[in-house]
């Protein structure tokens, strides 16, 4: 049988076929986007109109909790192909309906959202507008994301932030849950960072609510001894875990990066690339709290990388410290006087099997019992 070979037809292709064709591709993915979004949208319309009809029904009308029961059975017979007119699902509705009364948006005054660190530069600029209160469009994000929201965030500017966050990260909604779990909002901006000092505006602002601390590293799981190595391999074998909770814009380059200097060799714990800070990004981990010369070894490699691995297109290289704990007054104390962009985190993991047993009954105390 004789093969068939296919020609490249790569050069036969006018010049500035590939950006056309990409002009292209952005543009249906752009279309597809914005359907599913009108989709979204209408659906919530049409779920908010039928529980704001259900509130208004048994407030100012006063009728029972079984009309519910009996809408249920209503609709269902009438659309037997759709399950979203449930008895649990209306109830749903009447929920939604209550906690956005504002539909289609949720109005939140601008000085509650400013009390949190995520996301100060854009609140600033609309507090240099002089607004009062910022709109948050709820067709952002899924009817099931709604529904797994309202009941876990009861304050509006929370709910608000984490509408926010969702859409801006894509997050699934256990992806969201478990932002809530673990305070996203409270803790993305709040790293100890020198960068208004070491990076021009606007990046400094765009950096420092890129980082956040803690860092939740559960999905690593328990084990008796933790050390940097271990929690390094681990953060490379849950590759898709940790460049989630690391945040949207992040790459991952490697582990135990190597660099060369004078003829020593040195090993980055992660390097690490930010697509929207268009700059490399050195991860040093360290299992035990905070100390002072951790600074100056993060600082080397900073240098380093901006000397040996760096572009001139890149913005300068910035070095994030992970510790077990940390003093903020430490942390601050230590930043001053370097010129190279830094910032000094916390990350947890699942407790380490010490700090389990230590709470655990000892031998003696069970046999006195």
């Amino acid at each position: 049988m004789t093969d068939i070979i296919i020609p490249n037809t790569n050069d036969l292709l006018p010049d500035g076929y590939d950006a056309w064709r990409n002009a292209i591709e952005t543009r249906i993915e752009r279309a597809k986007l914005q359907a599913i979004l009108k989709v979204n949208s209408e659906l919530l319309s049409l779920y908010w109109s039928i529980g704001n009809d259900i509130l208004e029904k048994q407030q100012k009308l006063g009728w029972g909790a079984q009309v519910i029961d009996r809408l249920s059975t209503d609709l269902s017979r009438k659309f037997p192909d759709d399950r979203g007119f449930s008895v649990r699902n209306l109830k749903y509705m009447r929920m939604f309906a209550e906690a956005y009364p504002d539909f289609p948006f949720v109005q939140v005054p601008l000085a509650q959202l400013c009390e949190y660190p995520i996301w100060q530069v854009p609140l600033a600029k609309l507090q240099e507008e002089g607004k009062d209160f910022v709109q948050v469009p709820l067709a952002q994000i899924t009817w099931y994301h709604h529904i797994s929201l309202i009941p876990k965030v009861k304050n509006g500017a929370e709910r608000a932030l984490y509408i926010l966050a969702t859409a801006h990260e894509g997050w699934s909604r256990d992806t969201m849950l478990t932002q809530i779990a673990n305070g996203y909002i409270e803790a993305k901006g709040s790293s100890i960072n020198n960068f208004d000092f070491t990076l021009p505006s606007p990046q400094s602002d765009l950096a420092k609510y890129t980082f956040k601390d803690p860092y939740n590293f559960s999905f690593l799981g328990t084990v008796a001894l933790q050390n940097e190595l271990d929690i390094e391999k681990g953060l490379a074998s849950r590759v898709v875990e940790f460049l989630l909770e690391m945040g949207k814009g992040f790459a991952f380059i490697g582990r135990q990066y190597h660099l060369a200097v004078d003829e020593s060799d040195y090993y980055i714990d992660i390097l690490m690339y930010h697509l929207q800070l268009h700059c490399y990004v050195v991860v040093e981990l360290k299992a035990v709290e905070f100390k002072p010369e951790f600074v100056s070894k993060l600082n080397f490699y900073i240098s380093a990388v901006d000397e040996q691995v760096k572009s001139p297109e890149d913005k300068p290289t910035i070095g994030l410290l992970l510790c077990r704990s940390k003093s903020d007054t430490k942390a601050r104390f230590a930043l001053r006087g370097f010129t190279q962009p830094l910032g000094i985190a916390e990350y947890e993991t699942q407790k380490l099997f010490a700090e389990v047993a230590s709470s655990l009954p000892q031998i003696e105390d069970m046999k006195d019992n």
